[in-house]
């Protein structure tokens, strides 16, 4: 059911447990005064200093478990997973926070050679329409010194997969994957960083499905480059898609036409993981080939090397696979939400541990603004009660309308995201199509202040 997919702040840390009820209740009204005005200092977010002191009494308190906060939300999350009854996409990716100038953090380490901060790697649950249901596990991590360069390349692969940073894509999986029932089925989706044949070994060995960008030009059983290979055959298939408008590069929307090929190989297990003899010595794998054909001028051509160990091979198999890693462009949202739209890194806690509890608690509340983002679009018939309660919905209606006649009843969750757009944008032109994630954190800070000040407006 679809209404089984919305995220309710409120319902989601019911269960949660600190050993303290009032604890417990000071953390859920935590997290809703802090989603009201989520690019906003806690102070601001509070109103007054008594609010704002319970705050940080809360967050320096020893028994706020980050790993109680992350179980009780996972736990939520698999509830709307199995809502679905669907496919899950498990999407992994890596950020980094900078926080150079909190030299004094405790616990502050490097991400490069000569920046401060943290790096988050998030494990976001995702339908294969795209909706965020949460996060299944969310992990930090830095370096105590600057990056040491003193041993070879070569030394480096050969150590143990356990002391590698990149050991935190095998580990997410274990940890959050593997936590979903065995009766839905679900695709880990990760970028070219997640191209390791430890990772294809262990997510295969659990019987589960993989969907990796290639980055690695790995040998076949014949000897073949997989990359080289596989652009060799035939073009199975065009197909005419839209571009999304890249604000970021100022490009413009367009249509492509991509190119697509699909073969089935054997990788080989790597000449320097030979010694670990756990690893199997092959890997059977599909692998989609994606090219843009005939790109504009000055604009970069769509290539994607695509490899799974998921059993397809008809051309609408080959080209829901595409769409699958389409949908990996949420996790970059996601990321989006949470340095533009939550600004944790202006966070000047004094530890790292408070930071990234924080930011997991960030993270929950980018995951709710993503949700009712993308189900306003999936499911706009779907009553606004089930996001807003009356107060919030009644004012929405009228701001955006410019009458004092609130309905009685509540209107579709799309209508309500329209108006929300309308607060959070400066034009309301039919072209523009439906809010982003951008205008929603905007247009939810504005009701959010308006509501302040309903007794004036209503």
């Amino acid at each position: 059911m679809a209404d089984e997919q919305v995220f309710n702040m409120e319902k989601e840390f019911e269960g949660l447990d600190f050993n303290s009820s009032r604890l417990e209740s000071r953390f859920i009204k935590t997290m809703e005064t802090l989603s009201k005005h989520p690019d906003k200092s806690i102070w601001f977010c509070s109103g007054n200093r008594a609010e704002a002191k319970a705050i940080y009494r809360m967050l320096g308190n020893e028994s706020v478990d980050r790993e109680e906060i992350l179980r009780v939300h996972k736990e939520e999350t698999i509830k709307r997973i199995l809502s679905e009854n669907k496919t899950i996409l498990a999407i992994q990716d890596t950020t980094s926070l900078n926080y150079n100038t909190h030299k004094k953090t405790d616990g502050i380490g490097y991400v490069s050679n000569k920046i401060l901060g943290v790096n988050i790697h998030t494990c976001l649950a995702v339908t294969t329409d795209g909706l965020v249901l949460g996060i299944l596990e969310q992990m930090s991590y830095n370096r105590p010194q600057v990056k040491d360069d003193s041993q070879s390349h070569d030394k480096k692969k050969a150590r143990a997969l356990e002391e590698k940073e990149s050991f935190r894509w095998v580990n997410t999986f274990r940890t959050g994957v593997l936590s979903i029932p065995k009766s839905v089925k679900v695709i880990t989706v990760c970028d070219r960083e997640g191209d390791m044949y430890e990772l294809f070994d262990e997510i295969g060995s659990t019987g589960h499905i993989f969907l990796i960008r290639i980055a690695q030009n790995r040998i076949t059983k014949d000897n073949e480059k997989i990359k080289d290979a596989i652009k060799g055959r035939d073009c199975i298939a065009k197909v005419e898609v839209t571009i999304p408008r890249d604000s970021r590069r100022g490009l413009k929307a367009r249509n492509a036409i991509l190119q697509i090929r699909y073969d089935n190989f054997e990788i080989k297990r790597p000449e320097i993981l030979s010694k670990n003899e756990k690893l199997k010595e092959s890997q059977n794998v599909n692998v989609i080939y994606v090219k843009e054909e005939c790109p504009p001028d000055g604009v970069d051509s769509i290539e994607w090397l695509l490899m799974s160990n998921d059993v397809f091979g008809s051309v609408e198999e080959v080209l829901e696979r595409v769409n699958y890693y389409i949908q990996r462009w949420k996790i970059e949202r996601f990321h989006y939400v949470l340095k533009s739209g939550c600004c944790v890194e202006k966070l000047q806690e004094r530890s790292i541990e408070k930071t990234t509890l924080l930011v997991l608690m960030y993270s929950i509340i980018a995951v709710s603004i993503m949700n009712l983002t993308y189900i306003a679009r999936l499911h706009p018939e779907l009553p606004c009660s089930i996001f807003f309660d009356e107060d919030e919905w009644r004012l929405l209606y009228c701001v955006s309308n410019k009458t004092k006649n609130a309905p009685l009843k509540p209107y579709g969750i799309g209508e309500a995201v329209k108006y929300i757009g309308y607060l959070g944008g400066p034009k309301r032109s039919p072209s523009d199509g439906p809010p982003g994630v951008k205008t929603i954190w905007i247009g939810l800070d504005k009701l959010n202040t308006l509501l302040a000040y309903r007794e004036w407006i209503i």
